[in-house]
């Protein structure tokens, strides 16, 4: 019997988006070219820093990749500012995708493209080496007991995803949650020969008078809201080294 590929475990090479009935999953048809969608962010694996800007794949052309771009608060803004560097957002959600390309398409950028796919499948959309800078900010937490098997970043998924950076490449995570960073400094740990850690800090913005006045891309949408109550802010910079 052939297993259904939408019934295959998510990480299997062969799975295969099921179809949406979201009403966004049609609307973002609207940026075909900008928005890649399901099994569509796999088809130019290896290729994507050329896709961004018609075909401009210059070893000199940075590739920065967010997981969990949400509506493109971050990301945009850096594409903005940086021409010269090709972006490309990811997230789960059609509604934030959609809003992202939005965002760039208002602001005529041609150095971005948006993803809307599981990271969990994120070994099959980039290639060896693709990436020079990956950012994961403020990801779910899953803070009760029996919702840790959901968390995404552990030891495993630092094994996977070091081959898609550079040589000396480098990773960025950000949390407000203690408990999730502390699971992330066992993971670091348990893969030191692959990163060297560049920043480790349990109160980033500390020392800062002016923190409260930080904003958008220098800090998320979330991390703004943090800063304002109190909450101190978890980070590490990992540099790829094996």
């Amino acid at each position: 019997m052939v297993m259904d590929p939408t019934h295959l475990p998510l990480q299997h090479p062969d799975y295969r988006y099921p179809e949406s009935r979201n009403p966004y999953s049609q609307k973002i048809e609207k940026y075909r070219g900008v928005v890649f969608s399901n099994n569509e962010t796999e088809t130019l694996k290896g290729r994507w820093r050329a896709a961004v800007a018609d075909g401009d794949s210059s070893p000199g052309r940075r590739l920065v990749v967010e997981i969990g771009c949400n509506a493109g608060h971050v990301i945009v803004e850096w594409a903005a500012r940086d021409p010269g560097s090709a972006y490309v957002g990811l997230d789960w959600k059609f509604k934030p995708i959609f809003r992202a390309a939005e965002k760039a398409e208002k602001k005529g950028l041609k150095n971005i493209l948006f993803f809307r796919a599981h990271a969990d499948r994120i070994q099959h959309m980039f290639g060896p080496g693709e990436i020079d800078e990956l950012c994961l900010y403020f990801p779910d937490p899953w803070a009760k007991k029996k919702q840790l098997k959901n968390r995404w970043l552990t030891a495993a998924r630092l094994r996977e995803v070091a081959p898609l950076l550079k040589m000396g490449g480098i990773f960025h995570i950000k949390t407000d949650h203690l408990g999730y960073f502390e699971w992330m400094e066992e993971a670091v740990k348990e893969t030191s020969g692959l990163w060297e850690v560049l920043e480790h800090t349990r109160d980033l913005h500390a020392g800062n008078p002016r923190a409260r006045e930080l904003k958008m891309p220098e800090v998320t949408l979330f991390e703004r809201l943090f800063i304002a109550d109190g909450i101190k802010i978890n980070s590490f910079r990992l540099k790829r080294i094996r």
